[in-house]
């Protein structure tokens, strides 16, 4: 099961600070494969156990407007990039090419990371050391300089330590051979990662797999590719791993969250993390820790500086046009409708009880969300930590009402037919049976 079980990673960063802070972020990749007939092809490796093909704008496939899902009933999904201006009519089929192994798994040999990867890297296992000030800041800064040859580049790297010997002269005494020593673990850096003749370095061959230091997985899922129905290409994330959890110097324990096969509606939509933001709600603290939502001090699910802290260069949720798109598609879209008994009658044992049960027993089922179980008859009339949720005999006065009848979506939203079948019950005194 090599190339279809899951696995935790622990991803270590240092800070360009003085004092190089470290950050341990967790999460667990999805790698996923193997065929849907043993319950597999899910995960990262979908893509090689599904027919995908795609047109790609440039040699390096570094840029990839349109992408056609051939499904097993024989249709075909086809997504553009609402920013290419291309007109996938003008594409023939001989023009595509098929999605493969060496489409994300472009560096199978030689790897060329980043100055900041190589740092990060270096720090972590001590080759560098961490307590030499600005060490990080300052590595990027002379593996990223400009220089004529590989002999100007060392000696541009060696010139490090006349920075230390002036800016950090008591360090400098007290700790020059481990000055010393990083810098020529940087000369060997930049001697095994660019190579002048050729023209190679971290730029020119860019690594498909992530979408942190190169577009990689966003070449595609960037939540700007969308199909006829307006619907993207899914940029989620937790499709190929978990939401990152991120720990900082303090260390502690990290609580890496497992999702469930459980959703709201609202999160299944294939454009919610282009939306999620002007979803946001009081709704949305039955199942997260909301505190300062957006922000990026980890203090809460919606405060994560994994995904807010991080400037995503290769997502194109700034497309033009396409924030109007989403947010046209955040109305009250109620999901489809629940079936009610044959005869049932405007009674909870007739028509109302399926009607919660389907629409809300997610959430207010037993051991229920804020205290509330709509399931039950009992349970119902009792309401929920903050009080009645029904008024018999006064809709308007009935909480539930009220919030499926606001402004804000709600995660169990009921469609306008079956909110009016909910009022009539209300206002004949919500009967049992």
């Amino acid at each position: 099961m090599k190339f279809s079980d899951s696995s935790l990673r622990e991803i270590r960063r240092f800070a360009p600070d003085p004092s190089n802070t470290p950050t341990t972020t967790y999460l667990i990749l999805k790698t996923g494969g193997g065929p849907a007939r043993q319950g597999l092809g899910l995960g990262i490796h979908w893509h090689v156990e599904n027919r995908v093909r795609y047109y790609r704008a440039d040699r390096s496939n570094g840029t990839i407007p349109c992408v056609r899902v051939y499904n097993d009933d024989g249709t075909l999904e086809e997504y553009v990039d609402v920013s290419s201006g291309l007109d996938p009519k003008s594409i023939a089929e001989s023009d595509l090419e098929e999605m493969d192994c060496i489409t994300c798994h472009n560096r199978i040999t030689h790897r060329v990371d980043t100055p900041e990867v190589s740092l990060d890297r270096a720090l972590s296992r001590r080759l560098i050391s961490s307590a030499i000030p600005e060490i990080r800041r300052k590595g990027v800064e002379v593996l990223r300089g400009s220089y004529g040859s590989q002999a100007q580049a060392l000696e541009g790297i060696a010139a490090l330590e006349s920075y230390y010997r002036v800016a950090y002269s008591d360090f400098y005494s007290a700790q020059g051979e481990s000055i010393r020593g990083a810098i020529a673990v940087l000369q060997e850096i930049y001697t095994q990662s660019v190579f002048q003749e050729q023209r190679s370095d971290w730029n020119s061959h860019p690594n498909h797999i992530g979408h942190r230091d190169s577009p990689g997985c966003f070449r595609c899922h960037d939540g700007k590719h969308l199909n006829e129905e307006q619907q993207a290409i899914r940029l989620e994330c937790d499709l190929c791993h978990s939401i990152p959890v991120v720990v900082g110097a303090q260390g502690g324990p990290a609580e890496v969250e497992i999702s469930g096969d459980f959703q709201p509606e609202m999160h299944r939509s294939a454009n919610w993390i282009g939306q999620h933001a002007a979803a946001f709600d009081d709704s949305c603290a039955r199942c997260h820790d909301t505190a300062n939502p957006g922000g990026s001090d980890d203090s809460s699910f919606c405060s994560n500086s994994a995904c807010h802290g991080t400037v995503w260069t290769y997502a194109g949720l700034g497309a033009p046009g396409l924030r109007e798109i989403l947010l046209a598609q955040i109305a009250s879209e109620p999901t489809p409708a629940a079936q009610a008994p044959a005869g049932g009658g405007l009674s909870f044992s007739g028509a109302i009880g399926p009607l919660f049960a389907d629409r809300c027993g997610a959430c207010h089922g037993e051991g229920g969300a804020s205290g509330l179980k709509l399931t039950a008859y009992a349970g119902a009339l009792a309401g929920g930590d903050s009080g009645p949720v029904l008024v018999p005999g006064d809709p308007q006065a009935s909480r539930i009402v009220q919030v499926q009848s606001g402004n804000e979506p709600h995660f169990g939203q009921l469609s306008a037919d079956e909110l009016e079948r909910v009022v009539e019950w209300i206002r004949a005194g919500a009967p049992e049976g």
